[in-house]
């Protein structure tokens, strides 16, 4: 288990055991008050006893006292056909009496009766709400928490993917720096070969490779072109390195007049990832297909393939961080591509569409150009 998991999962008992502890702790205080509220209920009723059916020169200061120190408690005196008769501590007479405690019997004499009924006091009805409120904070503290954890963990990835491409580029650069060497050699020595010119294609593309690899992680540099052409541009390598039962069909016009922001080199970079991934998942036979939707704003590029498709538990991992169904691969291909559409271009890169048998589709979208 992950730092991050063992720490959200120690965040989340440690929650829950404060919540347990807490509504435990308040029950019991409620139960404690109200019992306390009961008993001055029924002092009160024995002093209105008292009151009633003490003789006229009797001492009534102790019952006097206990009536008048009862500020809190709403309590309702009522005869044997439920008519209010008087009440206390309340703001309206009339009342729900099915819904109040009680009833207390106040017996006058054998024939004579009435009935205390009692609700709860203010303070005895709020401490009921505290355990509801302490649930509340203590979820919204575990939301609090699990956001700050998985924006520090993305954060952290972030750096991680950042600091291993800019390294993989600079590990780049010394070979390809050697190459060309080599490449200057070979051709004043055997200008006429055929073998300088597919060198050179080579070199250029670990060069372009080494250059994406270094934009990972800084803020690149985006530029209004004509999609049509970038998206025939990102084709060109792979055309020549895909095998000739393979079709790539562009149905993108080249006369299509949408214009987007771009990173040239990341967004080729995205439309080879997918190419590979159709092809792979073709498994060396097949089409594959470009097209696009317009909307007002926008503009969807749909990456269509004839392959195997994919269950419903590989869509929803495909673009997790390290799956791969391949044999040799590290499944980080559909994160960076996605990465770089949505934190560089402000678009999004989804699954529009995969079932077994029947091929997939992925869909870049991206914003319409407002400039020339």
């Amino acid at each position: 288990m992950s730092r991050e998991k063992r720490l959200g999962t120690f965040i989340l008992l440690i929650s829950l055991l404060i919540v347990i502890i807490s509504v435990l702790f308040t029950n019991n205080l409620a139960r404690r008050l109200a019992e306390e509220e009961q008993k001055k209920v029924e002092m009160w009723v024995e002093a209105t006893r008292s009151m009633i059916l003490a003789p006229e020169d009797a001492d009534l200061s102790l019952e006097l006292f206990v009536l008048q120190s009862n500020t809190s408690i709403p309590v309702y005196l009522v005869d044997t056909l439920g008519t209010i008769l008087s009440c206390a501590n309340v703001t309206d007479t009339v009342a729900d009496l099915t819904a109040l405690n009680g009833p207390i019997e106040l017996r006058l004499s054998d024939s004579e009766r009435q009935l205390i009924y009692y609700d709860e006091s203010t303070l005895l009805s709020q401490l009921r709400y505290i355990p509801y409120l302490q649930f509340t904070l203590i979820f919204i503290f575990i939301l609090v928490a699990v956001v700050m954890l998985l924006t520090a963990h993305r954060s952290e990835q972030n750096r991680v993917w950042a600091g291993l491409s800019r390294e993989t580029a600079h590990q780049l650069g010394t070979p390809i720096s050697s190459l060309m060497a080599c490449r200057e050699m070979l051709a004043e020595r055997y200008p006429d070969d055929d073998i300088i010119p597919l060198l050179s294609n080579d070199i250029n593309r670990l060069s372009m490779i080494a250059d994406r690899f270094s934009k990972i992680g800084s803020e690149p540099e985006l530029e209004t072109v004509h999609l049509a052409e970038a998206v025939e541009d990102a084709l060109q390598y792979m055309r020549t390195r895909v095998s000739n039962k393979v079709q790539i069909d562009n149905q993108i016009a080249p006369d299509l007049s949408v214009r987007v922001e771009l990173n040239r080199p990341l967004f080729a970079w995205v439309v080879e990832n997918l190419v590979k991934n159709a092809v792979d998942a073709m498994e060396g036979q097949g089409t594959i297909t470009l097209s696009c939707e317009l909307s007002d704003d926008e503009v969807t590029i749909l990456v269509s393939d004839t392959g195997r498709g994919m269950d419903a538990a590989t869509r929803r991992q495909v673009f997790q961080a390290g799956f791969t169904t391949k044999k040799r691969g590290w499944g980080l291909g559909l994160t960076l591509a996605k990465r770089i559409i949505e934190d560089y271009h402000g678009g999004s890169l989804v699954l529009r569409h995969s079932r077994p048998g029947h091929g997939t589709t992925f869909a870049i979208v991206l914003k319409q150009s407002k400039n020339g």
